[in-house]
């Protein structure tokens, strides 16, 4: 961690009033007169921020957080990093946008991403939202196939709107999902659809894939979407070999892979993609959040030999690719290879799932903990051998933390954690030890350890 992010570990946190302050209730009080459907997090804890500086972020009444969610997996660089910062200022002052002209500083961005991308991913659209991104890659595989039906996976998510909201779970407020998507187990180890184990199982889930081809769909795949680790289902990593397969699978159908990075990439899982993990290399591949580090900038990638289809899809966009969002990508690529932050990602992730581990022991709520650099999460249940999810467990420790100064995210009964991938080890032990203190209270008031 760089000087300008450095912190005193005896000051934050610092709580100078409970929180949610008096300051807070009235600012979230005016504003959701008119904002409607806040997130799970804002309505467990409706916090205002005033600013973030590095690792941190303070109230307006002047309460400190460690951060532990990177604006839900955004800012993984910490608040207002400098380069960032008067990246983005120079250009707010000089140039906000000329739609999809060319600039220099498109150009060196895009000569820059395409530099730490694997091989042969080289056709990049550029978009503001991971959304926006996700849709393109979808028109992008039905231009390249000429086929239109897709499959994904439970528990993924990947936007939105119509497309990317067909790629995952629908609830009834939202009636069907659009024709053509298909959904199917992916593996999720701790809670196997088919109640196997791995590696007995051999991966039991991409054989049924093969069944879900042949008996859902008329065959007109155009390819399958996945998230090579789950992120809003609770930091889901996949076991080894599932991904080769499924990228076999894609071969065999002669469709293609697309992988849904706008949360894994730009080191949060220790790479600058998660598929990096397991060898495996996407035809498509989106990016966001970190991509900018809090600036609106996502792409799509797509592979050298299918890139030609992008002139087929209308990808242009009113905000994608500015120079502004062009320069805090650029930017945030180059504090990334400058500070080794993959390395160091990876590095604390292994150091963070070691603590959890050993939580893990100490605690009969948390029923797995799971990760891969910078991305992880708890898992609570009622019952290690049942594996009932508690989610008032959940709510609890989340609320718990929250007010003795952790800033995360929650998922139900999962508990995820996303640090900035700058956080030194001593702030991240720190942060979990606050994560275990509300643990032990909640399990007290639960009955868990009578």
């Amino acid at each position: 961690m760089k000087n300008w992010a450095e912190i005193d570990l005896n000051r934050v946190p610092e709580i100078i009033v409970e929180p949610p302050g008096p300051k807070s209730v009235e600012y979230h009080r005016r504003a959701s007169r008119y904002m409607k459907g806040y997130s799970s997090q804002v309505r467990l804890f409706p916090v205002a921020f005033e600013k973030g500086q590095g690792i941190t972020l303070t109230d307006v009444d002047g309460n400190t957080y460690l951060d532990f969610s990177s604006g839900i997996y955004v800012t993984s660089l910490g608040h207002c990093h400098p380069k960032v910062s008067e990246a983005v200022a120079k250009y707010a002052r000089t140039l906000m946008n000329c739609h999809d002209f060319t600039t220099p500083i498109k150009t060196s961005l895009l000569e820059k991403l395409v530099s730490v991308l694997p091989e042969g991913l080289n056709g990049v659209q550029l978009y503001d939202s991971g959304t926006t991104a996700v849709e393109a890659g979808l028109r992008a595989m039905r231009a390249v196939t000429g086929n239109f039906e897709f499959i994904s996976f439970y528990r993924d998510f990947h936007g939105k709107t119509m497309a990317a909201a067909s790629c995952a779970g629908v609830d009834k407020t939202q009636g069907m999902r659009a024709p053509g998507f298909f959904l199917v187990p992916r593996a999720y180890c701790y809670r196997c659809a088919f109640r196997l184990s791995y590696p007995e199982c051999e991966l039991h889930c991409v054989d049924f894939l093969e069944l879900a081809i042949n008996n859902l769909t008329t065959g007109r795949l155009a390819g399958i979407v996945l998230e090579p680790i789950q992120g809003w289902a609770g930091s889901i990593v996949p076991p080894d070999g599932w991904l080769q397969k499924i990228r076999q699978v894609c071969a065999q159908h002669r469709m293609l892979l697309m992988a849904d990075e706008v949360l894994t990439c730009m080191g949060r899982t220790g790479k600058m993609l998660a598929m990096e993990h397991w060898n495996t290399v996407p035809d498509i591949v989106t990016l966001g959040k970190s991509f900018g580090n809090g600036f609106p900038v996502t792409a799509m990638v797509i592979a050298e030999q299918y890139k030609d289809a992008l002139e087929k899809i209308s990808a242009s966009t009113s905000y994608g690719g500015n120079p502004m969002a062009c320069a805090a990508a650029l930017a945030s690529l180059e504090v990334i290879e400058e500070e080794n932050l993959c390395e160091h990602a990876a590095a604390l992730g292994e150091y963070m799932l070691s603590l959890l581990k050993e939580m893990q022991t100490r605690h009969p709520l948390i029923g797995e903990v799971r990760g891969k650099g910078c991305l992880l999460g708890i898992e609570l249940v009622k019952d290690r051998k049942t594996k009932e999810p508690d989610e008032q467990a959940g709510q609890m420790v989340y609320q718990k933390a929250f007010k003795k100064g952790l800033a995360w995210v929650p998922a139900g009964h999962i508990l995820r954690l996303s640090p900035p991938i700058i956080m030194s080890k001593q702030a991240a032990a720190k942060g979990l030890s606050i994560v275990e203190e509300a643990i032990w209270e909640t399990e007290k008031e639960l009955g868990y350890l009578s």
